[in-house]
This record gives C-alpha cells, sequence and structure tokens, in this order.
C-alpha cells in the first residue's frame, strides 16, 4: 500500500512523444515515484495487467489503438486511477474520456506542477475511499451509514435529492463528474441531455447550504461545459 501522497506509488505512463515520455520520467523519478512506460496502446494495456500500477497517465493520441480503446479495455477490470493527456481541446473529447472512466484531464501542452497536484489528488483518494461509512472534508462530515451531513459540527438539513447528488460528489472527491454521469448516479437512466438544467439547480441548492460565500465555492468546482469536482480539502 502506498502512502496518501503517493511517495513510491507506481505510475504508468503510455504515451508515444520521447520528449513527454522523458519530461515525465525524470519529474516523476525526482518525486520519489516509480515509473513504467509504454509507447503504444496494446504494450500499455498489457503492462497494466503485470506492473498492477497505482496510477496511469495515458495519452489518447497512440499510433496502433487509441487512448480511449485503452481506457475501456482497462476499465473492464481495474479501477486504477487514470488521468488522460489529450492535444484535443473540444469539451467532447474531454467528456467521451470521462464517460469512459477516466478520473482526470490535462490538455497538452500542461504544467508539470499542475500534474503532479493532481496526481496527488488521485492517489489521495484512492487512499481514502476504502468504502469508509464516514467521509470528511474539512468541517464538512458524511455519515453514509445515517445519512448525515454536518457542517463545522452543525447538521445540514437537505432533501433526498441534494443528499444523492452530494454523496455521489464526495465519493468521487478530486475527481471531475460529467453532468452525464451525475444524471444517471442521481436521477437514473431516464433522463436526457436537456435534464442538466435540473443539476444546475441542484448544485445551486448545496452551495447555498454548504458554501460560506456561494458564489467562490470551496467543495463543489464548476468544470464548465462538462461537470463538476469535489474539491479534496487538505
Amino acid at each position: 500500500m502506498t502512502a496518501a501522497g503517493g511517495s513510491g506509488a507506481r505510475i504508468l505512463v503510455i504515451d508515444d512523444e520521447p520528449q513527454i515520455v522523458k519530461l515525465l520520467r525524470v519529474t516523476l523519478q525526482a518525486h520519489h515515484f516509480e515509473v513504467h512506460e509504454a509507447v503504444n496502446g496494446e504494450t500499455g494495456v498489457y503492462q497494466a495487467s503485470i506492473v498492477h500500477p497505482d496510477l496511469i497517465v495515458l495519452d489518447l493520441g497512440l499510433p496502433d489503438i487509441s487512448g480511449m480503446d485503452v481506457l475501456r479495455r482497462v476499465r473492464e477490470w481495474s479501477r486504477v486511477p487514470i488521468i488522460v493527456l489529450t492535444a484535443k481541446e473540444r469539451e467532447d473529447d474531454k467528456i467521451a474520456a470521462l464517460d469512459s472512466g477516466a478520473d482526470d484531464y490535462m490538455t497538452k501542452p500542461f504544467g508539470m506542477g499542475e500534474l503532479l497536484a493532481r496526481i496527488r489528488v488521485a492517489l489521495r483518494h484512492v487512499a481514502s475511499s476504502a468504502n469508509e461509512p464516514i467521509l470528511q472534508f474539512g468541517g464538512l462530515k458524511l455519515d453514509l451509514a445515517q445519512r448525515l451531513v454536518e457542517l463545522d459540527g452543525n447538521r445540514v438539513k437537505l432533501t433526498p435529492t441534494e443528499y444523492d447528488l452530494l454523496k455521489v460528489l464526495a465519493s468521487n472527491a478530486g475527481k471531475v463528474m460529467t453532468q452525464r454521469q451525475l444524471l444517471q448516479q442521481v436521477w437514473g437512466g431516464h433522463h436526457h441531455e436537456s435534464d442538466s438544467h435540473y443539476l444546475r439547480i441542484y448544485i445551486g441548492h448545496l452551495r447555498k447550504k454548504l458554501e460560506e460565500d456561494p458564489t467562490r465555492p470551496k467543495f463543489i468546482e464548476t468544470e464548465p461545459g462538462i461537470g463538476y469536482r469535489f474539491m479534496l480539502q487538505d
């Protein structure tokens, strides 16, 4: 078991660009990560099955099979955190990756400082999400067994839908959740993309009840055009 901060964690880099692979290797090793590499998708899937990495950094533009195919195949048998690197800036591409099981994404060119922060968040989430009945984020506490929410020791009254939405977001803290994912998990399969206005309304309700300043949220962050991310608290 790796530490929550990620020191010693095994990271598999699946990317065919030598300069990026070298940059990732040097930087990640300097931060005490164990780095494994694959230069195409088929090798990446194989490496994932034998190395059992703690996290995968995956480029979508691979020379043999697409990164999306790698993502879907790994997701058939593993819940390892996967951070996607993409040169595509279209929201649809990012949404497709997240809906297919990616935990996060970064657009090339990217900053190594931000990537390291995203890696630490993903590893902390894995370390703290072993089906614990109580989730704690700073002054916010969710008792999943009793369906209770407290903020700074005070009970927060939520409707059933508000609670279900908060539970899904908090259970995936640090991870971008697309509008489609949230609609499916909270409202079930019978919904349409146009129902996203319900989601905005309930996010607004939660922010009013949880945030000190709803216009500058510290718990629920909007990923414009894509969805929402529940922020891990230090």
